[in-house]
C-alpha cells in the first residue's frame, strides 16, 4: 500500500479507538489490536483505512504471529502506539500474584515484543514512533494499586531504555502520562455527579498522541503528561 503503516493496541471504545480515528484521519492505514474481535470488525467498517486484529496481547507468541501477519498484509508499522492496559485495584496482601503477572505482561512485556517485532524495520528507514500511552501510576504506587503501578512504572523504565537505544538512530519513543479520569461510559457511571470538564477527553488525548508522534527531530520530547485544566496534581 502507498499510505503509511500505523499499529495500535488496546483498541476499545475510548482512548484506543479515539488514537485509530486520528491516525487514520491523518492518512495512516491503521492495524488495531485488541481482544474483542466485534468492536474491531465495527469499528473497520465505521472508520475506513482501520484493519482489525483480534488478539490478546499479554500472549506473547500470538502477539508476534499478529505483528507477522500486519506486516504481511499492510507493512511495516511507521507509529506504533501501545495503549493496551491490564489493571487492577488492591493492596499488596489482597492481590491476587497471578493478576500482578498478567498485568506485566499486557504492560510490560508486550511493549518489549512491539518494539523487538517493529523498531528494526524504523531504525532502516531512519524514522518512526513509538509511543506508549501511561498514567500517574507510572509514577507513584498508592496503596491499593499493588497490581497496577509496578507493572506501569516497569512500563515506562522499558520504555526510556528502549528509546536511549533506538532515538540516535531515528526512531522517536514517547511516554505519555494520562494524569485524569478518561471520559468513558464506565467511569462516568462511577462519577455520575462529575461535571464534564472534570474528564479527559479521549480525542484530546488522540490528538496529543498524534502530536507527540510528529514532533520535529529537532525537538523530540519522552516525558509527557496531560491532564484536565482543574485537575490537583
Amino acid at each position: 500500500m502507498s499510505r503509511k503503516i500505523a499499529l495500535v493496541t488496546g483498541v476499545g471504545p475510548g482512548t484506543g479507538a479515539a488514537i485509530a480515528r486520528r491516525l487514520a484521519k491523518g492518512g495512516y492505514e491503521v492495524a488495531m489490536l485488541a481482544r474483542t474481535a466485534e468492536r474491531l470488525k465495527s469499528l473497520e467498517a465505521e472508520v475506513p483505512g482501520t484493519h482489525g486484529f483480534a488478539v490478546d496481547v499479554a500472549d506473547g507468541p500470538a502477539l508476534n504471529a499478529t505483528l507477522d501477519e500486519v506486516t504481511a498484509r499492510l507493512g511495516a508499522p511507521e507509529v506504533v502506539v501501545h495503549n493496551a492496559v491490564g489493571g487492577a485495584f488492591a493492596n499488596f496482601r489482597d492481590i491476587n500474584p497471578d493478576v500482578l503477572q498478567q498485568n506485566f505482561q499486557t504492560n510490560v512485556m508486550a511493549l518489549l515484543h512491539l518494539a523487538r517485532h517493529t523498531t528494526p524495520a524504523m531504525i532502516a528507514a531512519g524514522k518512526g514512533a513509538l509511543i506508549v500511552t501511561g498514567n500517574t501510576s507510572a509514577l507513584r504506587g498508592r496503596a491499593n494499586f499493588a497490581g497496577f503501578a509496578p507493572t506501569k512504572a516497569a512500563q515506562r523504565i522499558l520504555a526510556e531504555s528502549i528509546a536511549r537505544e533506538v532515538g540516535p538512530k531515528g526512531v522517536h519513543v514517547a511516554y505519555l502520562v494520562i494524569d485524569a479520569v478518561i471520559d468513558v461510559e464506565w467511569t462516568r457511571r462511577m462519577r455520575p455527579d462529575a461535571p464534564d470538564d472534570f474528564f479527559i477527553q479521549p480525542a484530546d488525548i488522540a490528538e496529543e498522541v498524534w502530536h507527540v508522534a510528529h514532533q520535529a527531530r529537532s525537538a523530540w520530547s519522552f516525558n509527557v503528561e496531560i491532564r484536565p485544566f482543574g485537575e490537583t496534581w
